[in-house]
């Protein structure tokens, strides 16, 4: 028997008007999992700063917030710079207010074997990941020492942290990084009534996925690769964010909450076959044409 599906869209885990006119920025928040966090904290009555690079994702965070009767804005920014956060939170102060709590979830991968990256496309991962994870946290902080004001800071892990990323090297490794800088924060902020967090999602299907991935659905009881016999709901992953920057959650600071369905924890002697990472991602497989193959493979896909 599965674990239980959750409760339904739109329900929400804390009481009505939890976030009444408090700021909540959202990095990437206009795709995926950042919308979907986002939508949870809208619902709650928080005004929304959607930041992103891209207009069309700017757009479409900003259409899904008003569609649950929230204020939001679209805010153009490229976390990898310094001087831009910058900017993006002075557009938030003088559109909104100040920010109240911020979500660190803009993030960039691809899969590819190590020693097929290049210097730059390893750099770019962790420039995006765990240095724009500084950057926002860093001109957050700054803002609320200034007005000596609380906030709360989530950022977005990842399992591998802990584990190893192989033919996401670039990622794991910045994920890591963005594990032990939450802890460091926590620790340096909490006298100044910062909270800082982290949230490292398991699988979580969106209507924002690649092609490829969009074969598990939310609601798909046979899945067997996961100890849950399913996947997440965004919505749940929304809750889960909404309740670690609550007031509920006020003792709460430098822990990392894995949503997995304890997927990660599953690690035994009876293992899926094993195919390496050239074999799924590399140059060879490319050109073999057998990458997608070898990637069903190790999800459990038929063929």
């Amino acid at each position: 028997m599965p674990l239980p599906n959750p409760p339904a869209l739109g329900t929400s885990a804390l009481p009505a008007g939890t976030y009444e006119g408090q700021v909540v920025a959202v990095t990437g928040g206009g795709t995926g999992l950042g919308k979907g966090m986002a939508l949870e904290f809208a619902r709650l009555g928080a005004k929304i700063a959607v930041l992103s690079r891209k207009p069309e994702h700017l757009e479409a965070g900003v259409k899904a917030m008003e569609s649950v009767g929230a204020k939001a804005i679209a805010v153009a920014c490229d976390i990898r710079n310094p001087e831009a956060i910058a900017t993006a939170f002075d557009e938030i102060e003088a559109k909104l207010g100040p920010v109240d709590v911020l979500i660190n979830n803009a993030a960039g991968n691809f899969p590819a074997p190590a020693e097929e990256m290049t210097p730059n496309g390893f750099g770019t991962v962790v420039d995006i990941v765990l240095k724009g994870t500084y950057n926002c946290s860093r001109e957050f902080a700054l803002r609320c020492l200034r007005d000596a004001r609380p906030g709360a800071i989530l950022n977005i892990g990842a399992t591998y942290s802990w584990t190893g990323g192989p033919g996401t090297a670039h990622s794991a490794a910045a994920k890591a990084g963005v594990t032990n800088l939450t802890q460091s924060l926590a620790v340096e902020w909490a006298p100044d009534g910062i909270r800082v967090n982290c949230l490292a999602p398991g699988r979580f299907p969106h209507e924002d996925l690649p092609d490829h991935m969009t074969r598990h659905r939310v609601g798909d009881r046979g899945d067997n690769t996961i100890p849950a016999q399913r996947v997440g709901a965004i919505r749940e992953l929304g809750w889960m964010a909404t309740f670690m920057c609550s007031p509920y959650a006020a003792y709460l600071s430098g822990h990392t909450v894995v949503l997995d369905g304890a997927n990660w924890l599953r690690r035994s002697l009876v293992m899926p076959e094993f195919v390496p990472i050239r074999e799924q991602f590399g140059k060879l497989a490319r050109e073999r044409g057998t990458a997608q193959a070898a990637i069903s493979r190790t999800r459990g896909d038929k063929e």
